[in-house]
């Protein structure tokens, strides 16, 4: 298990199931190119701003799906070990899909569905984490942060078996390191707070 064209053929649905742009696919059904409003960013947070709140939320739920698919598929193909490399290879294919030119999303939705079916309770604490911290906050992004960097955390305490935690600390890695705009606008005053009606609205 976890060998030879198996775990190839894995990585690779991981890769093309996590490439898939819900985000972009269901704001394109109201009319909205996702890339071109907003931040440009192709995830649900933009979404929600620029198609509505059905939207964003339609994205997110299709995002998570995806990436839980990806891990779950690899997990039956080729064991644990691969589908922990697939969780990561998912949020890599939802950050830089084929299919709008490498550029994709920041991978948040995509990276708690693919962790849950190998990593559960540290999944659903990473998203409880994401939805106090942005509801205390009203950053999204910064709900994000906490949330993803709560995953290798809780895997870590739990005593998760060494790929899981360590590929959750690497999705994580990339996870923050997409939100450094963010970052910036936070340290600048100029992120735009969940329900602000313009950018700088606090």
């Amino acid at each position: 298990m976890g060998h030879g064209p198996l775990t190839a053929v894995a990585l690779a649905i991981a890769y093309l199931i996590g490439s898939i742009p819900f985000s972009y696919l269901v704001a394109r059904r109201k009319g909205i190119d996702v890339r071109t409003v907003g931040s440009g960013n192709v995830g649900a947070t933009n979404v929600m701003r620029s198609a509505g709140r059905a939207a964003g939320l339609a994205a997110f739920a299709l995002d998570f799906l995806k990436g839980s698919l990806a891990t779950w598929l690899a997990l039956r193909l080729a064991g644990p070990t691969i589908a922990a490399v697939a969780a990561v290879i998912a949020v890599l294919g939802h950050m830089y899909p084929a299919w709008l030119s490498f550029k994709g999303g920041k991978g948040v939705a995509t990276g708690a569905g693919a962790f849950l079916p190998i990593l559960p309770v540290a999944a659903v604490i990473g998203l409880l984490t994401f939805g106090v911290v942005a509801w205390l906050t009203r950053y999204a992004s910064v709900g994000s942060i906490a949330g993803t960097s709560a995953l290798p955390v809780v895997a870590w305490l739990m005593r998760a078996p060494a790929a899981s935690t360590i590929a959750a600390a690497i999705a994580a890695a990339l996870i923050v390191w997409k939100h450094r705009e963010n970052i910036r606008r936070i340290a600048a005053g100029s992120e735009r707070r969940m329900g602000a009606r313009k950018e700088g609205t606090p």
